[in-house]
């Protein structure tokens, strides 16, 4: 008995799709820019102004360098940026050597030690 021949195209159609969209993701990831936040001086406070004169991706990695004894990374919504508060259910980060890839839109960021949010330590980056 033989099988039709639209039987092995149906797999070798959707093996050629996923690779297609395999190789699109690892495009973008080539080519997403790696910013240290804050510069050299790393997450610290007064940082709300360290974004200005970059342009940011979606895609791009941004590096947050702390001391984890003294201070975290929270990804918070635009009224937690604004309130200093953290809302129920955002991530927190607290390894002092944070990895976190921006997505599209406003990204958020707060230190949720008490008074650190008040005193500078956030920043807001808008990616393309």
């Amino acid at each position: 008995m033989s099988q039709g021949r639209g039987s092995a195209s149906l797999p070798m159609a959707m093996v050629t799709l996923i690779t297609i969209v395999c190789m699109l993701v690892l495009v973008e990831h080539a080519n997403a820019a790696t910013y240290t936040v804050g510069g050299p001086g790393g997450w610290t406070f007064n940082t709300a102004s360290w974004p200005k004169g970059k342009t940011f991706r979606a895609g791009d990695l941004l590096i947050f360098n702390y001391d984890s004894t003294s201070h975290n990374v929270v990804a918070v919504d635009r009224s937690g940026y604004s309130s200093c508060k953290t809302p129920g259910g955002a991530k927190v980060f607290s390894s002092g050597k944070d990895q976190i890839r921006l997505t599209k839109g406003v990204n958020y960021f707060i230190c949720n030690y008490p008074g650190h949010c008040e005193s500078g330590m956030k920043v807001a980056i808008t990616a393309v």
